[in-house]
């Protein structure tokens, strides 16, 4: 199905905030923040439109949107560790935004955002400082205090964070999969109980079947006998009517009347 005006509309501005994103952009840059809500009304308008895209590529587009401001939200972080955590969060698109591209930008800035983090995070624990010009108005990096041995303490209190981290997945995966675990087998027991409750239901509704099947039939044959017994208490009475009237004749004839 062909893409309609907006959806035109929306991937362009997305492949130029994809781009933006991949730059090394400057302190105070207001553009992207905003081109990011703008693509945000976008996707709502996308989604509520009558020739919307499919299911699928909406999902991705909610995707590369929810990166690109995950990443803006990242980026105001005030410590690196910070930011180093919240990137290790996000999740980039899976498919490319244009056709010209081979992979994923965002795939692209994700890598890129976290290789800069994580050199932030390791020349803070190391205690490098930025660059300041000499005298002759060369630059040079700051030589910090210290000797050799503090160098390895601080290498090794990196390594000693880096792994803390590490452990730090490995155990939150490791719950994960202990709760889907358990959310597996409690489905599976529901399911069974379930499926334990259906067979119970069928069996009582069919001897609630059998039952009435048996209760009709009763019902029938008492029917019958009632109306059987009817039938011979009326030849009953009407015999024991005319017994009656003929021995009240007889009794007439028999005695006549005194004068």
């Amino acid at each position: 199905m062909a893409k309609s005006r907006l959806e035109l509309n929306f991937v362009r501005l997305l492949s130029r905030c994809e781009a933006m994103a991949s730059e090394k952009r400057q302190e105070g840059e207001w553009r992207l923040e905003k081109f990011v809500g703008a693509l945000e009304k976008m996707l709502l308008l996308i989604k509520e439109d009558t020739s919307k895209p499919a299911p699928e590529l909406l999902i991705e587009y909610s995707r590369k949107v929810d990166f690109l401001k995950g990443l803006l939200e990242a980026e105001k972080l005030s410590s690196s560790t910070e930011k180093a955590l919240a990137n290790q969060f996000l999740a980039p698109g899976r498919t490319p935004t244009i056709n010209k591209e081979r992979t994923p930008v965002t795939k692209t800035v994700h890598l890129q955002t976290q290789a800069r983090c994580t050199g932030e995070m390791r020349d803070e624990l190391l205690g490098k400082t930025p660059l300041s010009p000499n005298d002759s108005g060369d630059f040079y990096p700051r030589k910090r205090k210290g000797s050799t041995s503090d160098d390895k303490q601080s290498a090794a209190e990196l390594d000693a964070v880096l792994k803390h981290h590490h452990n730090m997945q490995e155990k939150l995966a490791e719950e994960m999969l202990r709760l889907t675990q358990n959310l597996k087998n409690n489905t599976l027991a529901a399911q069974s109980v379930i499926k334990q409750d259906n067979q119970t239901l069928s069996q009582s509704m069919k001897l609630a079947d059998q039952n009435f099947e048996k209760l009709k039939t009763e019902s029938d044959r008492l029917e019958q006998h009632a109306k059987k017994s009817v039938n011979w208490l009326l030849w009953i009475m009407l015999i024991f009517v005319c017994f009656t009237f003929i021995s009240m004749i007889l009794f007439i004839r028999i005695f006549p009347k005194l004068r």
